[in-house]
């Protein structure tokens, strides 16, 4: 009989970046969006260890292997007046699917919600993921199908901030 498999989760370092983005690549690739990945390691360290986080990363080992990954940060909701917790990223690579990593990531962002004081947990599928879909289902989550996500991008979001003049900005 094998031994079961050692599974760690923990806050990823600087030393990780190689690592969180190649899971981001894998996840992009599997979307079908590998284009529209121009994140490096110089963007994702200042945008995780700088001097601002804007967001954190969770690693998952199994047996001292990098398996997956979930890439969060707070967002605010007005209406219960506290922060979310928003999941960006959650990738588990392919071989190490149907251990349980999936889940055990999910519920340490759940309780890490929970201790920071958040309303919520909330994150985006698409709609072609099927299995993803299941998957949240099985945790209890629910869809949000009166919402729709809106985006501005590139050239129109350019055109938008040239619109827009903050007080006290110049």
């Amino acid at each position: 009989m094998a031994a079961p498999d050692s599974i760690t989760l923990r806050f990823a370092e600087r030393e990780d970046l190689p690592q969180v983005l190649a899971f981001i690549r894998e996840l992009a690739e599997y979307e079908k969006l590998a284009d529209g990945v121009t994140a490096d390691e110089q963007t994702l360290e200042a945008s995780l260890f700088g001097a601002m986080p804007a967001a954190e990363v969770l690693l998952a080992e199994v047996d001292g292997e990098a398996a997956g990954f979930a890439l969060f940060f707070h967002n605010f909701s007005t209406f219960l007046g506290r922060r979310g917790l928003y999941l960006e990223d959650l990738y588990v690579s392919p071989r190490f699917r149907g251990r349980g990593l999936g889940r055990q990531l999910m519920a340490s962002l759940a309780r890490l919600a929970v201790e920071r004081g958040c309303g919520r947990f909330e994150w985006s599928v698409l709609d072609w993921n099927t299995p993803a879909i299941k998957f949240y289902r099985g945790l209890g989550a629910s869809s949000m199908d009166e919402w729709t996500v809106q985006r501005v991008t590139g050239e129109a979001l350019t055109a938008l901030a040239a619109d827009g003049e903050l007080p006290g900005h110049s």
